[in-house]
């Protein structure tokens, strides 16, 4: 497998230091690193980001958690179907509407995300790796202001 240095050599000067380019490679590699991490531990970032929606909003109907979470209501069910199977949330019917279902996370699945917290802590750990721990914070900082301006659409910003 060619060494990182050489694939960013035959990659044209051009395209290599943009930012765009950049950041989609950081990007991959965290990704991978994540879904490695969470893989080790038999969840998906699925599994993390609803149970974590659970324990800091409370009990919730499947759409309201899918919404919370952002995971979209396709994929809602076969994870919380996921975490049922294992008893790390409960589902009952909605007093207000016996139509919906109400998600709460069980103490099994607080244990669960205390155990997947230690995995996100240790990926963020090597996804930050080549970085001196006193440049962090500003390139945290400046990827946070990055991540804000997401929601700008070429449309909206020629406005």
């Amino acid at each position: 497998m060619p060494s990182q240095s050489t694939n960013q050599e035959a990659m044209p000067a051009r395209v290599r230091d943009l930012p765009t380019w950049l950041l989609g490679r950081a990007a991959m590699r965290s990704h991978r690193l994540l879904a490695a991490g969470f893989a080790e531990a038999g969840a998906h970032g699925y599994h993390y980001r609803l149970l974590a929606a659970l324990e800091e909003f409370g009990p919730a109907s499947q759409a309201d958690l899918g919404r919370r979470a952002g995971i979209d209501r396709s994929d809602v069910v076969a994870a919380l179907n996921k975490l049922a199977e294992h008893g790390h949330i409960e589902r009952a019917p909605d007093p207000a509407d016996r139509r919906r279902n109400i998600v709460s996370i069980t103490p099994a699945g607080l244990r669960h995300l205390t155990r997947l917290d230690g995995v996100l802590a240790r990926v963020q750990e090597r996804v930050l790796a080549p970085l001196p721990e006193a440049e962090r914070g500003p390139f945290l900082a400046a990827l946070a202001r990055l991540a804000a301006a997401g929601d700008e659409t070429p449309e909206n910003e020629s406005r």
